[in-house]
């Protein structure tokens, strides 16, 4: 009957123990200056040697000729605490897994205190102490803080920190590592040699792999690779099909099919995986093992010399090839990919489904999330396109260069001369006709001007016709379809640029409907939601988002107002002069009648010699003043009139109809004197029983909110 690997060549002394010199010299130290501790607390993964360095230091303490750093082997301490012995009753090896509790510490602490059999020291060794329980531990602690002299713990444990720090603090702790894989490459060999056993070089970092890190797992790998293998021994094909590894070649196929960008090729080798029997989620692993050891030979080309690799000898030119022929940019991200969906497939129901995927995501640049990565692979795959020879679509690129800037160029010239086909047409006669109000109207269009475009009045319509040509230019043609495809990446662009209309979008499910020119009209369901993206600047924020993802310069406007809304914009500064914004602003616009029956003034020379101004209105007397007269029916001015005026018209007003329902006469007080000329010239254009629209009346009922009480008509004399 044989005994396994790991039993068979368990390290008897501390110089045997191979991969923790970290721990075993200043133990040795230790013991040859006499320096010893009453408790230690070994930890580290498992099957490194925490509880194999525990035997190892209660036999250097128990030896005759101790405590030495190298037991002597024959004593009877030695030969009990052999690998291979019987043990002794004065060296105690607790599983704290099963013992404890309160009570097996109690019962620990009544025992210690005798002294031990026929050994210098009576020793503990508690495995898996994390195990204990805190009740445990308090029962302990005050034996472990002042033990008697003859007694001794050692602590073994995969998790130090549930250890309770008031025992983690009285004792020496020791952190064991894993065991490099150089060095367990060299013990596998030497227990090879010692076995006999012959074995081929390319299997055995196989069985470093599959025992990571541990001692006594790559043993019963090992182990188990010997009891399998027939007289040829150890070989790297039995390895790979006992471990279930992926075959070498397979691996290289997978990695040529996805740096070709050959889908089939890819999906036709995860159907091999998967009816061959191996795990999904192995095949991924050894995927990524694969990506990482290209991506350490594209960076160290002499790697494998180094042992920075471990691969087959057969793999190694095929390896090279592919990491110069595959970029960094693109193996690293498929690594991270590979990576990823690693750690999405831990429970999965589905892994097949996952590695699809992986792969799909790895053969398209463009869907992964990290664009810098994708981009930098686009980028290296363009390069080895044009060192194919693939250069001729770069013939037409400096086609439209030339073009861009002439439409930028060709508006720019009529701005000074030609301002006024922008404007309203009809209407700039008409200002040249009056030179009275010209200068009245020039400031007042600039307002709105200021508002909409700051460049100015006269010249708001070159500013939105620079954009337009160098639409084409900058991502060619746009049409429905193209927009309709690309949306989604539209309204991602959105998001990140303005969540508010990024919801206004998402919310009202708006579609782009159609493209006119460089305008892509959107389709609302509701006109509030229209009127409301145009006005809150959402429309510039979809414009800036098709630009992002489409490259072209367009317009955004809803469908009921989409394309032809410009034009009916630009001609509104002409009718805004029209709003009475001060009662010193006659309609000059609306009115060109009384414009021109201005030369009324004609007859003024013969105004002195006529009636005197109380005897204008009419040759009867005058009636008692009516604090509700009307002021529409006031009497033409005249200049020979005194100016103090009895009704007040406020400070530049110049508009007699508003005073007279707000200021009341007393009954002997004079006939109201009329106004000045100015207010003689704004009266018959904007007051008065013509009813042209623009009254005083209507002035005052709509702006002052006042009330037509009664209106009386006074008819003028005949010498007037």
């Amino acid at each position: 009957m044989s005994i396994a690997l790991y039993r068979k060549y368990r390290p008897a002394t501390f110089g045997e123990v191979r991969g923790q010199e970290h721990v075993t010299d200043p133990l040795r130290q230790a013991l040859r200056s006499g320096r010893i501790n009453h408790a230690y607390l070994f930890s580290g993964p498992r099957g490194c040697g925490k509880t194999t360095s525990a035997r190892i230091l209660a036999r250097s303490l128990n030896c005759a000729e101790g405590p030495t750093p190298d037991p002597c082997g024959t004593c009877d301490s030695c030969v009990s605490l052999a690998p291979d012995g019987g043990g002794s009753i004065d060296v105690i090896e607790i599983d704290a897994a099963s013992h404890g509790g309160v009570d097996d510490a109690r019962d620990l602490r009544e025992r210690a205190f005798f002294s031990p059999v026929n050994s210098r020291y009576k020793i503990y060794i508690i495995d898996e102490a994390h195990m204990v329980t805190r009740e445990g531990f308090n029962a302990l602690l005050k034996l472990v803080e002042e033990p008697p002299p003859h007694l001794k713990f050692v602590f073994a444990t995969t998790e130090p920190e549930k250890v309770i720090g008031t025992i983690r603090s009285r004792t020496h702790h020791y952190p064991f590592r894993l065991i490099p894989p150089s060095t367990l490459k060299e013990l596998m060999e030497d227990l090879l040699k010692e076995e006999e056993v012959t074995y081929d070089p390319a299997a055995l970092p196989l069985v470093v792999r599959a025992g990571a890190g541990s001692a006594r797992d790559t043993l019963s790998v090992l182990d188990q690779l010997i009891a399998g293998s027939d007289e040829g021994g150890i070989t790297r094909e039995g390895a790979v099909s006992l471990l279930g590894y992926t075959d070498s070649s397979l691996l290289g196929e997978m990695v040529d099919a996805l740096g070709a960008r050959d889908g089939a090729a890819a999906f036709g080798l995860v159907d091999r995986v998967v009816e061959g029997g191996h795990d999904p989620r192995r095949f991924t692993t050894d995927l990524l093992e694969r990506f990482r050891d290209l991506v350490v030979l594209s960076a160290v080309p002499d790697a494998i010399d180094k042992g920075l690799v471990n691969v087959s000898p057969e793999s190694v030119d095929q390896m090279k090839e592919q990491a110069a022929r595959l970029g960094p940019a693109e193996l690293s991200r498929a690594a991270e990919v590979l990576n990823q969906g690693l750690t999405e497939m831990r429970g999965a129901t589905a892994p097949r489904l996952l590695l699809e995927l992986l792969c799909s995501r790895i053969l398209l640049p463009a869907t992964d999330g990290d664009q810098g990565v994708a981009l930098l692979a686009r980028l290296e795959q363009m390069e080895r396109r044009v060192a194919s020879g693939a250069i001729a679509p770069q013939a037409s690129a400096p086609a439209p260069a030339p073009a861009a800037p002439a439409p930028v160029r060709q508006p720019s010239p009529p701005q000074p001369a030609a301002p006024a086909p922008q404007a309203a047409p009809p209407q700039r006669p008409a200002r040249t006709e009056a030179p009275e109000p010209a200068p009245r109207q020039a400031p007042r269009p600039s307002q709105p001007a200021s508002r909409n475009e700051p460049s100015g009045w006269d010249a708001p319509a070159p500013a939105p016709a620079e954009p337009r040509p160098a639409a084409p230019a900058s991502g060619g043609p746009l049409d429905l379809g193209r927009l309709q495809g690309a949306w989604h990446q539209v309204m991602e662009a959105v998001k990140g640029r303005r969540r508010f209309t990024w919801m206004m979008l998402h919310g009202g499910d708006v579609q782009p409907v159609g493209v006119e020119g460089n305008t892509v009209l959107l389709g609302f369901s509701k006109p509030n939601e229209a009127k409301g993206f145009t006005t809150s600047g959402s429309d510039q924020v979809v414009a800036g988002a098709i630009q992002q993802v489409l490259g072209a310069e367009v317009r955004v406007a809803p469908a009921g107002v989409g394309g032809p809304p410009a034009p009916p914009r630009r001609p509104e500064p002409a009718p805004r002069p029209a709003e009475p914004s001060g009662w010193d602003a006659p309609p000059v616009r609306n009115e060109p009648a009384p414009v021109q029956a201005r030369p009324e003034p004609a007859p003024e020379p013969e105004r002195p010699a006529g009636p005197p101004p109380e005897r204008l209105l009419s040759d009867r007397p005058e009636p008692p003043p009516d604090p509700y007269e009307d002021a529409a029916a006031a009497p033409p001015p005249e200049d020979h009139g005194p100016p103090a005026p009895v009704r007040n018209a406020g400070p530049g007003n110049g508009r007699p109809e508003e005073s007279a329902p707000r200021e009341e006469r007393p009954a002997n007080a004079p006939a109201p004197r009329p106004a000045s000329a100015g207010a003689a010239s704004a009266g018959p254009s904007s007051s008065g029983g013509s009813g042209n629209g623009v009254g005083g009346v209507s002035l005052i009922e709509t702006e002052l909110g006042g009330k037509l009480i009664e209106e009386i008509e006074h008819e003028p004399s005949e010498g007037f």
